[in-house]
């Protein structure tokens, strides 16, 4: 008995997703709009239009109306958090944004990085430690590591002018993102470098990200108690998000 084919719309989903997942379509690059896949395709617009409703409701895509659809960045549906940018974050909200660079080197992988990237012990992993300032307040100190053979011209980065995320993300589109929440006491070298006080706690989010069906970094992501509170907003699969989930600076917030 013949396996039943899939519907002509979820062909196209897979189809456009692949090209994701691969690197051919890269974030903000342009999608094939309804009339493109109906000719290509030899479809109906009804099926094309699925196919991209639902590839935007999955947040594979954006639709801009009178533009077009584009790729965005992809967003895990099943974590309380979205991975962005942070760079982009800042100058969202109309600041401006620097880095200060403390560590980029290479280093044999053990212990709880060896665990967390699924590599052999003492395999190469680039180590990149970075403090992410808004209007030259530090907001994130960022403490990542990178399997090797997934990045290997890490050390030959500037991450004062491109963040870590967005350069791993130029390289191969996030397949999968993994987040864990947790409030802290810091270390002296983290209070020095995030400019906290002797009593202040840290909120800690541990991120791991894959690619190409494996882990590819594992992240330790320090932000100042006082200056920061992250939301998130839970999507079931299929239904379309309405808001959107940011991480905000306390002082803007009203009370």
């Amino acid at each position: 008995m013949k396996p039943q084919e899939k519907p002509r719309y979820q062909q196209l989903k897979e189809m456009i997703i692949g090209r994701i997942m691969s690197g051919e379509l890269q974030p903000r690059d342009r999608v094939p709009s309804e009339n493109e896949l109906v000719d290509a395709m030899n479809v109906s617009r009804m099926t094309a239009n699925r196919a991209l409703r639902e590839l935007t409701d999955e947040g594979y895509v954006d639709r801009v109306a009178g533009r077009g659809t584009f790729v965005s960045d992809f967003k895990a549906a099943s974590h309380v958090l979205e991975v962005r940018n942070i760079a982009d974050e800042v100058e969202r909200r109309g600041h401006s944004y620097s880095a200060v660079v403390h560590k980029q080197e290479r280093r044999q992988a053990n212990g709880e990085v060896r665990d967390a990237l699924q590599t052999a012990e003492n395999s190469d992993v680039f180590h990149v430690l970075v403090a992410h300032l808004e209007n030259g307040v530090p907001i994130q100190l960022e403490n990542r590591y990178v399997l090797g053979e997934f990045a290997p011209d890490c050390l030959k980065q500037d991450f004062s002018r491109i963040t870590p995320s967005a350069w791993l993300s130029g390289i191969a589109p996030l397949a999968e993102a993994e987040h864990i929440v947790r409030a802290m006491m810091p270390n002296a070298g983290t209070r020095e470098r995030l400019s906290l006080d002797g009593q202040e706690p840290c909120l800690l989010v541990l991120r791991r990200t894959w690619a190409g069906g494996r882990p590819v970094s594992f992240a330790r992501l320090y932000h100042p108690g006082s200056r920061f509170e992250l939301t998130g907003h839970y999507v079931p699969p299929g239904t379309k998000k309405s808001t959107t989930a940011d991480v905000f600076e306390l002082k803007d917030l009203k009370r």
